[in-house]
């Protein structure tokens, strides 16, 4: 098993940023040529999806259609940081994901891509990948 950390500054309150390509260096990194690959953001107002990585306009969209659903401000939000609608748009995407590792590349779709996304930026983040063999 091998355990990788990353570092990410992020520069918008919300941004999706992908980081497929540091996750492939930590798999050449390791060797492993077949398992699991887990992603792990240590953050409860920022996580990870998988997502088209062809027309940023669906990045756009994505980010567009949570700030709808889940707005910045709300009056009837009352955690007392104000950063409520971060917590719930990690809730929803998730801490992690799980990916397959099937002759050193991860097993994604032609038009997919890994993105780390933030939620309460700006900020210095980091995350986890963990390489499980088998």
């Amino acid at each position: 098993m091998y355990l990788y950390e990353h570092h990410i500054s992020t520069r918008s309150a919300q941004q999706m940023s992908k980081v497929t390509n540091m996750v492939r260096e930590d798999i050449d990194k390791s060797g492993v040529k077949d398992g699991i690959v887990v992603v792990f953001s240590p953050h409860t107002t920022a996580g990870f999806t998988i997502n088209e990585n062809a027309d940023p306009d669906v990045v756009h969209d994505i980010l567009m259609e949570m700030e709808e659903v889940f707005p910045t401000h709300h009056a009837r939000y009352r955690h007392a940081e104000g950063n409520s609608h971060a917590h719930i748009k990690t809730s929803c995407f998730g801490p992690s994901q799980t990916m397959i590792l099937s002759g050193g590349e991860l097993v994604l779709g032609i038009w997919q891509d890994l993105y780390f996304c933030e939620f309460d930026g700006p900020r210095n983040r980091r995350f986890y990948v963990k390489i499980l063999e088998g």
